[in-house]
């Protein structure tokens, strides 16, 4: 048996989940673009651990969502969850934010999906996932265009565009195989099932050097001179 804590904090969603052996018990989230993480964050879970009738020792493994996504969000996420783990000495799972994106999408055969977060002005970051959720393309960083995805929209029957960059590519190319999930954001539900996978396997990550997955630089940007 396994319970895990899941924490999801990639992007404007503040999202907290506990499992039992990959089956959701609990969950707790709030979407708010204040990016109020470093406040709601503790407090959600104790929330779902409350819900659960579960204690902190209960837990046998802590999930992070690691990114790509907000840089502070993630900091306030892996911060947290190292804090868990080296405090109830439990090993940490990493889930990639995109991966568990693309499963709140229901592809059919011969269907593909496209997971993308909003980044700066035209560019995303984005994954490419088959029907069965195995990822064909790494994940990057792009500037949509009207060309973007030609090469998967050629390919298959029918795309699945999910996440905050969705609206940008429906805006930019022109095809009629497309779905469009606009509103939705990375979630601790999603992540259950797949760190209880990687649980199972052992995939997990060394609690004193794991970093989150930025996959650009921070950038801080310089406040604008007074006038």
């Amino acid at each position: 048996m396994a319970i895990i804590l899941n924490i999801e904090t990639a992007t404007t969603n503040c999202s907290v989940s506990v499992a039992k052996d990959g089956k959701m018990l609990a969950l707790k989230e709030f979407n708010s673009a204040s990016f109020s993480h470093a406040e709601q964050l503790h407090i959600f879970i104790e929330d779902v651990l409350k819900e659960a009738s579960l204690l902190v020792a209960d837990i046998n493994a802590i999930a992070v969502s690691k990114g790509p996504g907000s840089y502070t969000g993630l900091r306030i996420g892996v911060s947290a969850a190292k804090g868990l783990c080296f405090s109830l000495d439990i090993p940490l799972i990493s889930v990639a934010t995109l991966s568990s994106l693309a499963h709140q999408t229901k592809p059919k055969e011969n269907e593909a999906i496209v997971a993308v977060l909003d980044a700066r002005r035209m560019e995303v970051y984005s994954a490419v996932f088959t029907n069965d959720f195995n990822q064909i393309k790494e994940t990057e960083a792009i500037i949509i265009d009207e060309t973007s995805y030609s090469d998967v929209l050629g390919a298959y029957s029918k795309v699945h565009f999910v996440g905050s960059g969705a609206e940008k590519i429906k805006n930019t190319i022109q095809a009629t195989n497309t779905v469009y999930i606009l509103d939705a954001v990375p979630s601790a539900k999603e992540m259950c099932a797949l760190s209880f996978v990687k649980f199972k396997n052992l995939e997990l990550e060394d609690v004193a050097y794991f970093e989150p997955y930025y996959l650009k630089d921070f950038v801080l940007q310089k406040p604008k001179p007074k006038k």
